[in-house]
């Protein structure tokens, strides 16, 4: 088994996609075995009246320990690139958060009903990921530090790592050794396709935002160069969603 191990720790492929599969997988985890394990009683216990409590702070935990596993696989050199992603990571995330703000702006009142109303993303983004079930200071701290680590290292980490890392280079050479080309090759496939999966990646209602922020995920990994720099832009965006969901109370945006 450690020989085995030892074995797949040297696969730089299995190092940029299993991470993003480990994830996904506590994603559907959470989704169906959540609504298996859901019991709205007085006497059910916190993991039960809150499963997303339960396999959120699982799934944090679990790929930190795959991303140690293979963190020797990924470039991470400093540049000067990365000040650029971070400023991407703020315009970007500002374009997500405008349909919902303009909700609020407009005086409007409802969810969006059909799939084309939800494409909009104008809607009140109330109903989601709620650190403030627990009332035991320990426990709604543990569980929103947790929910941050996991937004903004984890998400950040995993799908930058995969999406940029990985995808975009094996769709410009998936019969040779895609590993050398170089990363943030420009071409119109690995665009297409990636920014399409990118979008696909998330709830309808959020695929307006998705697709202006993966076009400019995108012409940060081609203008820069650097995976680090997409890495920075990602956790910006992820930390200024969880701030602006905290502080409006729009918890459904994370």
């Amino acid at each position: 088994m450690k020989d085995q191990l030892r074995i797949w720790r040297e696969d730089r492929t299995l190092a940029h996609v299993v991470p993003f599969a480990a994830f996904m997988i506590f994603n559907l985890l959470s989704q169906f075995g959540g609504e298996a394990l859901l019991w709205e009683h007085d006497d059910a216990p916190w993991y039960r009246h809150w499963p997303e409590h339960l396999f959120y702070p699982l799934q944090t935990v679990v790929c930190l320990g795959v991303l140690a596993f293979f963190w020797k696989h990924y470039d991470f050199r400093w540049s000067g690139g990365v000040w650029i992603g971070a400023a991407a990571g703020f315009l970007g995330i500002a374009f997500w958060l405008l349909p919902t703000t303009l909700y609020d702006w407009w005086g409007m009142t409802g969810e969006p009903e059909g799939f084309f109303d939800k494409l909009t993303g104008l809607a009140p983004r109330k109903e989601g990921f709620d650190p403030g079930v627990f009332e035991e200071p320990m426990a709604y701290w543990t569980t929103l530090v947790l929910r941050f680590v996991r937004a903004v290292v984890v998400v950040a980490l995993i799908e930058e790592i995969f999406w940029r890392g990985f995808l975009m280079r094996f769709l410009l050479d998936r019969d040779g050794d895609y590993w050398k080309v170089p990363f943030g090759k420009p071409a119109w496939v690995s665009f297409g396709v990636v920014t399409l999966l990118f979008v696909l990646a998330h709830a309808p209602i959020d695929y307006a935002g998705a697709l202006v922020y993966g076009t400019l995920t995108y012409g940060v990994a081609v203008w820069t160069k650097s995976l680090l720099a997409c890495v920075v832009m990602h956790g910006v965006a992820n930390a200024t969603m969880g701030g602006y969901a905290l502080a409006y109370g729009k918890l459904g945006l994370w």
